[in-house]
């Protein structure tokens, strides 16, 4: 839901500017850690020990790369259950916090329940605005309501290999505690989904 490009001007928050390029620290990979940069800093690690991809932060600097996401604020959002489109406080009532979703009931019996979500939470009225914008949900959307959202992981570019053979092998989502997630360079939070109902919304 990071493609919210129908209007100019509605930009969401966790979408990368072209002033915002990745920073590319070499990668190496210690037996028994897992991955690390040659020169790592305090911040480049989250609380569970899990590495994360530098991007410059310069929101609103060039022009927005819709479908590309800015890690820290994907992270913040995440974290602090911010709304994807506009930065500020998801809705939250009594049934649960507010995602919009792209339509899959189809996908598995009692979807959305344990959806491994990397798209934050949004507000209403940004959910109004995403749902008659964003390509990624033209075949349909769902509101839902979710009571536990509990941060499960991290999904990025997972990394195999040793010494000069290390290199990327494509993505992946790997719980924060799994040995897996070591071997991930994170680039944006999960959070899984349980507890869900749908909601109707005043479109």
């Amino acid at each position: 839901m990071a493609e919210v490009t129908g209007r100019p001007g509605v930009v969401p928050y966790i979408t990368a500017w072209s002033a915002e390029r990745s920073v590319r620290p070499e990668v190496v990979g210690l037996p028994g850690v897992g991955l690390a940069y040659r020169d790592e800093l305090p911040y480049d690690r989250d609380s569970n020990g899990n590495l994360w991809t530098r991007m410059a932060f310069q929101c609103g600097c060039g022009r927005p790369e819709f479908g590309r996401v800015h890690p820290g604020r994907q992270r913040r959002a995440m974290r602090g259950l911010l709304c994807q489109v506009c930065g500020g406080p998801a809705d939250r009532t009594a049934a649960g916090v507010l995602w919009l979703l792209k339509d899959d009931r189809g996908d598995w019996p009692g979807w959305p329940e344990g959806l491994a979500a990397t798209h934050p939470p949004a507000c209403v009225p940004c959910a109004r605005a995403a749902d008659r914008l964003c390509p990624h949900l033209r075949g349909g959307s769902v509101a839902v309501r979710v009571r536990d959202f509990r941060v499960r992981g991290v999904y990025g570019a997972l990394y195999q290999g040793a010494g000069p053979s290390l290199r990327s092998t494509g993505s992946a989502i790997a719980a924060a505690d799994d040995r897996l997630a070591r071997w991930i360079l994170a680039a944006q939070m999960v959070r899984v989904l349980s507890d869900c109902s749908f909601a109707t919304l005043d479109w």
